[in-house]
């Protein structure tokens, strides 16, 4: 049988490719400054060894050349979208691996990180906040950023459980600063559940008659970080007190996990709110049962100032 070599050189020929055209081609690529820089790394390949290879190199060379004018990776001419070929050595063999691009790392880091934010109700403006984006204007207001900054910083959900509390007005930014806590966490791979109060306790009732209380009740129990805002603002029964917000706050602080809250109320006035049922009856202990998993495993906060939700 003939050898390949000259097989291929017959199969050139007839499509009027010369020697002289191959080595031209081979010269280009070997001298071409992408390839260079990885030579330089490799100085012990000696050009007779690379020719073998040198499909592996012109795809090396020309993927990594599309990638250094690609803008993202709608615009990705590689073989492999999001990747490029790189060139590695395995004794006497060069292989063309294929590694994701900037591009695709960073896409894949949103999306994780879309998948360790979850909210319930909650506006796209607080889940897209920024700890850099938070008006310091009142030494009050400051404070309570230096507390969600150092929790979203050191929080150990499973080892530490204290959370936050963060009360005042309408509008002060409460909700804000624990929406970019959020973000502050999935920086660090730590999934957070902020929730609405007042809708997630209406929607307790009809998850019963779709069958998934306890399912959505897991969530939140499990989850490393939850966040109740605008508690006290719900109208809330004896039944989403006692068997809800009352299981949820109990298993976590068995777990160690960490709550935190937004609110109008203070401790005393939430205690207050929680003590009353829609059938118009008192139960203080009860109310009271709930506040010692929330009074004494949170820091609160007060925050004052300008009503940022009004126009200018």
């Amino acid at each position: 049988m003939e050898p390949i070599k000259y097989v291929l050189q017959d199969w050139l020929r007839e499509r009027g490719v010369s020697q002289e055209d191959i080595q031209k081609q081979n010269h280009y690529y070997l001298s071409h400054p992408i390839f260079q820089k990885w030579w330089q790394h490799h100085p012990e390949w000696q050009p007779d060894q690379l020719l073998p290879y040198m499909n592996k190199i012109k795809e090396f060379v020309g993927e990594q050349q599309s990638c250094q004018s690609c803008r993202g990776l709608h615009e990705c001419s590689n073989m492999m979208s999001g990747h490029a070929a790189h060139l590695e050595t395995y004794h006497t063999i060069i292989e063309a691996t294929y590694k994701p691009c900037s591009y695709l790392l960073r896409a894949e880091e949103s999306s994780k990180r879309h998948t360790l934010v979850k909210s319930h109700k909650i506006p796209k403006d607080i889940m897209s906040g920024s700890m850099r984006n938070v008006d310091l204007d009142d030494p009050q207001r400051a404070e309570a950023f230096e507390a969600v900054l150092d929790f979203a910083k050191k929080a150990t959900p499973g080892e530490d459980l204290i959370g936050l509390y963060l009360y005042g007005p309408l509008g002060v930014g409460k909700s804000y600063l624990l929406g970019a806590a959020c973000n502050a966490l999935a920086d660090r791979g730590i999934a957070s559940y902020m929730v609405y109060s007042p809708d997630f306790f209406r929607e307790m009732k009809g998850a019963i008659a779709e069958q998934n209380l306890e399912e959505k009740l897991q969530v939140l129990k499990e989850v490393p970080v939850l966040i109740f805002d605008d508690i006290g603002a719900e109208n809330i029964s004896a039944w989403a007190r006692d068997e809800i917000l009352g299981a949820i706050l109990q298993y976590r602080v068995m777990e160690k996990l960490p709550t935190l809250y937004t609110s109008n109320y203070d401790y005393d006035q939430l205690e207050e709110h929680l003590s009353y049922s829609q059938k118009g009856g008192i139960e203080q202990l009860k109310a009271k049962r709930i506040m010692e998993r929330i009074r004494h495993y949170t820091d609160a906060y007060f925050i004052e100032g300008r009503n940022r939700r009004s126009r200018a």
